[in-house]
């Protein structure tokens, strides 16, 4: 992408048509020096700033040098203050929005005052900056050139299993946001869904505890499984899990592709035996094998031949 550098240092010029409008700001993941000029600009010029929470973009502010206006917009007051935002928005005025760190909009509410914005058809001007998942995408060395970001990993069992269902064949590396008091659970159900992937966990991104350890799956739960034992239990030197934390899960490898083909297999020798047992004729049986599991009719018929000669 190109662009010209006009306007660079301003990033809500003053057009004379008083219209309001919308800025997303990035804000670092931990390192201040990852502020854009532009985000830092914007801030510095808007008629109102609002944050995730005031004390952690008011602490960034006052490193900055800034002093503006500071509105609390969280997940709990979102639904009642976006609509009131919004028209203010629309009689003139310029709100910046930023988030604790990162892009707002990326599993955080900001996403609904956006939509709610250009509903109204007030302008929004989305700054480009940090953000966790692609940073750690990078970070995590994964080879698959697709990824799905599926944002914070749910918390119910049940809601665990249908996502796990619905992107375990993506040809693509799984990217999701979690705490450090769920991780271990996370790497567990992970593990047990996905024993043959690697994966990498990513904490404290950019900052000077920054941690990046890539392996598989199951020796991934096992290391912070033991981590989160030691510091329970007070170990000396223990230091826990801490801080925001990004999962990467490299996609399908052939070690997986070869584990389910293993299970059909068994699955269809099963289903042989009964079949047989049931007294349906060899030609039958093979051809209902062939329809259920989806294997060539020759290797069906193989196998209920195999079968019967070991009855």
């Amino acid at each position: 992408m190109s662009g010209s550098a006009q306007g660079a240092t301003n990033a809500v010029p003053d057009d004379g048509t008083g219209a309001g409008r919308l800025v997303v700001c990035p804000t670092p993941l931990g390192n201040l020096g990852d502020m854009t000029a532009r985000s830092r600009d914007a801030l510095a010029a808007a008629d109102v700033v609002c944050a995730e929470d005031t004390r952690v973009t008011g602490k960034l502010l006052a490193a900055l040098g800034i002093k503006n206006k500071l509105e609390r917009l969280d997940e709990a007051t979102m639904r009642q203050r976006a609509e009131g935002l919004v028209e203010r928005m629309a009689s003139g005025q310029v709100v910046a929005y930023c988030s604790d760190a990162g892009m707002p909009g990326v599993s955080d509410p900001g996403m609904h005052l956006v939509r709610l914005a250009r509903a109204a058809g007030v302008a929004v001007e989305v700054l480009p900056g940090p953000t966790a998942a692609a940073t750690a995408y990078v970070a995590s060395g994964t080879e698959f050139a697709r990824f799905f970001f599926g944002g914070f990993f749910p918390r119910k069992r049940g809601e665990q299993q249908a996502l796990l269902d619905s992107v375990a064949s993506l040809d693509a590396a799984l990217i999701f946001y979690e705490s450090p008091n769920r991780l271990v659970e996370a790497l567990a159900v992970l593990a047990e869904r996905f024993p043959c992937r690697e994966a990498c966990v990513c904490r404290e991104l950019t900052k000077v505890h920054e941690e990046v350890v890539r392996d598989t799956l199951p020796r991934l739960a096992a290391l912070f499984a033991e981590r989160a034992r030691a510091f329970e239990t007070g170990e000396p030197g223990a230091a826990g899990i801490k801080g925001e934390i990004v999962l990467v899960v490299d996609g399908p490898s052939e070690c997986e592709a070869q584990a389910a083909k293993e299970r059909s297999l068994a699955s269809a020798e099963d289903r042989v035996r009964q079949l047989l047992a049931q007294g349906v004729r060899s030609k039958d049986a093979a051809r209902q094998l062939s329809q259920e599991f989806g294997i060539p009719k020759n290797d069906a018929y193989q196998l209920v031949l195999e079968a019967g000669r070991n009855n």
